[in-house]
């Protein structure tokens, strides 16, 4: 009995008061993540696969917390087909309504943005603001990206008939995809398909007036002031939104998302590809080394990651990589120029095919400059080939023919010699006395044929 009196019980009380806080604590986070509001994520740039993965932690988070309503802030100049249909399918089967906001002032929804607003619950746009330019650009990725008027002319074309078979199914395909998401949201379908055969704009204003958006707002409290009590069309039915006086949440792009935005940049992408080849092919031409190697694989992996969710050209990346494989077999086996000149072709062109989406392909400037390094590369290496056969052996048994032998011992024609630190049976053609200097004319085996200088 002793020994219980003395057991350490403020022990057991911190442990108690710790216990005691966190369910405090707890218990305040779940009181505030239950408190309405809306949450606000911002989408700013091309639309890429980076901004599918942004806006669905969005919503998984704002089905965490409890939000009454989600709002996108767009600027988009355009994006990827693929990855603007994931994010249209995700918005129309969530449990929350998403509000698809054109802001700040001076902001655009052009292409992929406009598909984007028309797949919304509500549509909204703030002043200054303008949409449009829907036209498909499919050339080899597939791109959604803001049309000019060339664009808009060659759209037009190929509603006529002169385009070719392909790009009349990807040109019908998208009309019936946005005059769908106008229809299910009563929005004007007409226009929609207008702003996809012949890329035309609205500001906010015509916007409105033509029943393309729902409401302009100057700000995210005036939106919620203007759709609270507005009913849109979810796919449970219909849902009344109840916005007035939500407290407003924001959850900005993440270091995952920009992290993710950069490597799936297409001139990154394409630089970590060149350097994870350059930097195994170092490993491989001096083994051990290690870093360059360790380089190249990481540079290598991110780069096919990116890959793998970028539009490529899977011929471009063939060309590609044909190109480097002709530029580097001409480091090893020189062939005047012709592989080499070759593969800097197969390359540049590999490279220009690769992304060529407007907003997602890679800048000439870069490709040039990899193929002026690649170029000049190649060219020390042809002359570096060069000197090297005009220069003097310095191993094996070629060097010795020509070196300069010292006669150990007076001989008439054999003896030994001392050749390079090492003593040498020799031959001689003349009789040859102590410590003449003799010319090595030829060896055979261990024996060298010498003769006076």
């Amino acid at each position: 009995m002793h020994s219980l009196s003395h057991k350490p019980y403020w022990l057991w009380l911190l442990v108690l008061g710790l216990l005691l806080a966190v369910l405090s604590f707890t218990w305040q986070a779940r009181a505030q993540t239950s408190s309405p509001n809306a949450l606000v994520l911002n989408i700013e740039g091309a639309i890429g696969p980076a901004t599918k993965d942004y806006f669905e932690r969005g919503l998984r988070n704002a089905r965490e917390q409890g939000s009454e309503v989600v709002v996108v802030e767009l600027d988009t100049p355009g994006g990827l087909v693929d990855t603007t249909r994931d994010i249209i399918r995700e918005t129309l089967n969530s449990d929350l309504p998403v509000v698809m906001y054109v802001s700040p002032s001076g902001a655009r929804a052009a292409s992929a943005g406009t598909y984007l607003l028309y797949g919304s619950h509500v549509a909204a746009m703030a002043p200054s603001t303008h949409m449009g330019s829907a036209t498909p650009v499919q050339l080899g990725g597939g791109g959604l990206t803001g049309g000019t008027d060339d664009e808009g002319e060659n759209a037009e074309g190929e509603s006529e008939g002169d385009g070719s078979a392909m790009e009349r199914k990807v040109l019908e395909d998208a009309v019936s995809f946005i005059r769908s998401l106008a229809e299910r949201h009563g929005r004007n379908a007409d226009w929609a398909e207008e702003a996809v055969r012949e890329a035309v704009n609205l500001t906010a204003n015509q916007a409105l007036e033509q029943n393309v958006i729902n409401v302009i707002a100057r700000d995210i409290d005036d939106l919620l002031a203007q759709i609270d009590g507005m009913t849109v069309v979810m796919e449970g039915g219909e849902h009344t939104l109840a916005t007035a006086d939500l407290a407003i949440e924001r959850y900005d792009p993440d270091w995952r998302t920009q992290l993710l935005t950069l490597v799936t940049n297409p001139n990154i992408a394409y630089f970590l590809m060149i350097i994870g080849f350059y930097g195994l092919i170092f490993e491989l031409s001096s083994p051990g080394s290690l870093f360059p190697g360790t380089i190249g694989v990481i540079c290598l992996l991110l780069a096919l990651f990116a890959f793998q969710v970028l539009p490529i050209n899977y011929a471009g990346l063939a060309l590609m990589v044909v190109g480097m494989a002709l530029m580097i077999g001409e480091a090893f086996m020189p062939s005047f120029g012709v592989l080499g000149a070759g593969g800097i072709v197969a390359f540049v062109l590999g490279s220009v095919m690769l992304m060529d989406a407007e907003h997602l392909a890679i800048s000439l400037p870069l490709i040039g400059g990899v193929a002026l390094v690649s170029g000049g590369l190649m060219l020390w290496t042809l002359t570096r080939f060069a000197t090297l056969r005009k220069s003097p052996v310095h191993s094996g048994a070629e060097e010795l023919i020509g070196a300069t032998a010292i006669a150990l011992e007076d001989f008439a024609t054999h003896g030994h010699v001392r050749l390079h630190g090492e003593r040498w049976n020799a031959v001689s053609d003349a009789p040859v006395k102590q410590g003449d200097e003799l010319e090595v004319m030829r060896l055979e085996g261990l024996t060298v044929f010498v003769t006076p200088r």
